[in-house]
């Protein structure tokens, strides 16, 4: 219902998108049985494939304005890059979405919302740094005067600090009305109850189909946990790897000794690194998102980039565009 919902809103200027979704909508008719037949899934797929199309989604026109819509729920931010086109039709330039890191979920509201624009405009910057004015539209109205309060946390001053680099004004868009960002912000694998890509559902007549789509599709280990198999590789991998298991060993025991075992050039990066459970994570930069690190095993990487490729989220890519995906979630 919530994905429909999401569909209905960027599907307005679809032609026949009515009888597109017709077998899904029957799914939600009252006391309708809950099967998922291949018809269901057919239409599923045609509809997300067309929400990655024309008129869905355009390419960047500089001589129109951007404009962003974000959103945070519990355990996720969402936001997407926008313009209206020629007949004044919004359309979808970039969607974009991540789980929160277990600190992030423990921020006050505003501050979650914060980090959603935050996001936003570090992964849209190539866009919108420089631009004219451009709106960025949240459902939290706190937000308007926030920026402008004298008592900031220190979190907030120093946000404010990189917002200033950009030319923007906020406006207030109630939740109803921000259906895309809402939607992003709330995606199923991005709950912390979903554990290791399959949802938590003590509901008997939980979907064994879907909870597979959600495994095949957890290849993204920044975004949602890999199956287990595939994590406890990556994490046994790590002891064969000269470099990876010192620091391993470092971030599990800090101590002078451990440090101490590692070449300087690590020792001057180690800031960069840090463990999400066993997995070691790396960070480019301060505004970079955690990429898992992966040891240097041939064999695993291949494994890592063949499961990307075939999964649903991988979308059959070519070589050199999957190569790029899989680059920004592992390291």
């Amino acid at each position: 219902r919530q994905w429909l919902g999401l569909a209905n809103y960027l599907h307005k200027y679809t032609k026949d998108y009515a009888g597109l979704i017709q077998p899904l909508s029957s799914l939600l008719k009252k006391d309708a049985t809950w099967l998922w037949r291949p018809e269901h899934q057919a239409a599923f797929d045609s509809v997300k494939k067309s929400l990655a199309s024309a008129p869905i989604l355009m390419l960047p026109a500089d001589s129109k304005p951007f404009h962003v819509v974000c959103d945070a729920s519990d355990f996720a931010i969402g936001f997407a890059l926008m313009q209206f086109d020629d007949e004044g039709r919004e359309r979808v330039v970039s969607y974009q979405s991540r789980q929160m890191k277990p600190a992030e979920r423990n921020y006050p509201v505003h501050d979650k919302e914060l980090l959603a624009m935050r996001y936003a405009l570090i992964k849209f910057r190539v866009y919108l740094l420089g631009e004219q004015t451009f709106a960025v539209y949240t459902d939290h109205a706190s937000l308007r005067t926030a920026m402008k309060s004298p008592h900031l946390s220190q979190r907030m001053a120093r946000w404010l600090s990189f917002f200033a680099e950009y030319n923007f004004v906020v406006h207030y868009k109630p939740g109803k009305n921000n259906i895309l960002a809402d939607a992003l912000s709330r995606r199923p694998d991005y709950d912390p109850r979903t554990v290791l890509g399959r949802q938590v559902i003590d509901d008997e007549d939980e979907d064994d189909d879907y909870c597979a789509v959600c495994i095949a599709s957890s290849i993204n280990l920044t975004n949602v946990a890999p199956e287990m198999d595939l994590r406890d590789e990556i994490v046994a991998a790590y002891a064969d790897d000269a470099v990876y298991a010192g620091i391993v060993a470092y971030l599990r025991a800090p101590s002078d000794e451990t440090l101490g075992a590692l070449s300087r050039n690590t020792r001057n990066q180690i800031d960069r690194y840090h463990l999400d459970g066993d997995l070691l994570c790396y960070n480019i930069d301060k505004f970079d998102a955690p990429r898992v690190v992966v040891p240097n095993d041939d064999d695993l990487r291949a494994r890592i980039t063949h499961e990307f490729h075939d999964s649903p989220m991988g979308a059959h890519l070519g070589r050199e565009k999957t190569f790029a995906a899989v680059s920004r979630d592992f390291f």
